[in-house]
């Protein structure tokens, strides 16, 4: 299989769980909810993403013809020193298109723990060591467990309650990024008023990084 990679690149986990964390992240081109075309924005299941997905222009970005040819490129951003777990974050677009068991595999064998950022259309395979979850489209949901769900918020296709008791360890609420409105304050008051979920904001934006 070859892989599509948009971008790849050395980093701080800026969102979730893992905010703040040494991380190499590879972005998969792609996704199966819009095709990154403004002009498709407005009718896609998912019309709010602010990500850059489309070809393999990137920083670092290619095509990949094996597993290991991208597992040793991914592991050249990787600082060589003691102390402090590998890890890898596979996002996208949706990164389950072209994400499987054989990648997975080959990141591990170089010290890699490895984390998808998905929108829970495709299933995770369990050889994942982390499986994010943001919610875009209920009717095509199929991935109702993994280690955290995040939610963008306000969105009129998934609402909080709608997933709140399904079966993963940790419940975030991530402000909209929305030109011309501030979402936080909502945010931040639904969460007081639902204790289940956490308040995760966007640092790498708010400290200006990848």
């Amino acid at each position: 299989m070859t892989y599509a990679v948009k971008e790849l690149f050395y980093t701080l986990q800026g969102e979730g769980a893992h905010t703040g964390r040494p991380a190499v992240f590879c972005r998969f081109s792609g996704c199966n909810l819009w095709s990154g075309l403004e002009k498709d924005r407005a009718t896609a299941a998912c019309n709010f993403c602010d990500t850059d997905f489309i070809g393999t222009n990137g920083q670092n970005g290619g095509k990949f013809k094996t597993a290991d040819d991208l597992a040793d490129k991914a592991w050249q951003f990787w600082p060589k020193v003691d102390g402090g777990k590998p890890y890898i974050v596979c996002t996208g677009g949706e990164p389950l298109l072209q994400l499987d068991v054989q990648l997975i595999k080959a990141f591990q064998a170089r010290g890699f723990e490895v984390a998808v950022e998905t929108n829970g259309t495709l299933p995770a395979p369990k050889e994942l060591d982390w499986v994010c979850v943001s919610p875009k489209d209920l009717s095509q949901f199929v991935q109702t467990t993994g280690d955290e769900v995040k939610l963008v918020y306000p969105q009129d296709a998934v609402k909080p309650e709608d997933i709140e008791h399904l079966n993963y360890m940790n419940y975030f609420l991530q402000p909209l990024d929305e030109i011309g409105k501030n979402h936080t304050s909502s945010v931040i008051e639904y969460c007081q008023n639902n204790p289940q979920w956490r308040l995760s904001l966007q640092t790498h934006k708010i400290i200006g990084i990848d």
